[in-house]
């Protein structure tokens, strides 16, 4: 068996950390040569100092942008437009991997994208985020509400002073749909604009109880 199949035999993964890749070459008298020339030859790919996948022909199934995520800057947890993204809340394909965090903001350009991190409050950082299951593995990501929330309370280049600028905003610049908007729960956004402290964020909360009210 070469080592290349010997390598993805012990490592299961598509994203595994420097622990990993240093038990599936013990074999070798220096590991991290072997290391270095696996990267040389595209086998692995380094995305950050100790985190890793396997290059284009030794990938055995997509990578997870949303794993990775989680795993270059922590903790953290996937939201804003990436999370609106994967709800199929707005309808552009967002190349930049969006998250937060309640440590310092941060960007990472990698070989396989760019990871942007917003800080958030550390009270606020937890409410409204889920669990989701990968295989092996899980990451952190917003639910809706909270991927809303906090798009709103990034987005400092509109201003949202009244309903109808938050309408304009939700529905022609972000383009969710009505129907979109009236499955989230306003109860959940206020909660958020509470603990943030945000008064945009209590606005949309405002915003989506009279939407409501108005198709009741």
């Amino acid at each position: 068996m070469g080592m290349d199949s010997l390598l993805r035999k012990r490592i299961g993964r598509e994203e595994f950390d420097y622990l990993a890749l240093m038990s599936a070459l013990a074999d070798y008298a220096n590991p991290r040569d072997k290391a270095r020339s696996l990267m040389k030859k595209g086998v692995i790919i380094r995305i950050k100092k100790g985190l890793y996948v396997f290059g284009d022909e030794f990938r055995l199934r997509p990578y997870s942008r949303e794993l990775l995520a989680n795993l270059i800057y922590g903790p953290s947890a996937l939201s804003l437009d990436s999370a609106l993204a994967l709800h199929g809340m707005i309808p552009e394909r967002v190349e930049t991997v969006t998250s937060v965090t309640p440590k310092r903001p941060k960007r990472f350009t990698t070989p396989v994208g760019v990871f942007v991190y917003r800080q958030v409050p550390p009270a606020y950082f937890p409410l409204g985020v889920t669990r989701v299951e990968t295989g092996d593995a899980a990451y952190l990501i917003a639910v809706p509400e909270r991927a809303l929330a906090d798009k709103v309370r990034d987005d400092r280049g509109n201003q949202l002073r009244s309903l109808d600028d938050m309408a304009a905003y939700l529905l022609d610049n972000l383009r969710i749909e009505t129907e979109d908007l009236r499955r989230l729960d306003p109860d959940l956004l206020a909660k958020l604009g509470e603990v943030a402290g945000s008064a945009k964020i209590a606005l949309c909360a405002r915003f989506l109880r009279n939407l409501r009210s108005r198709h009741a």
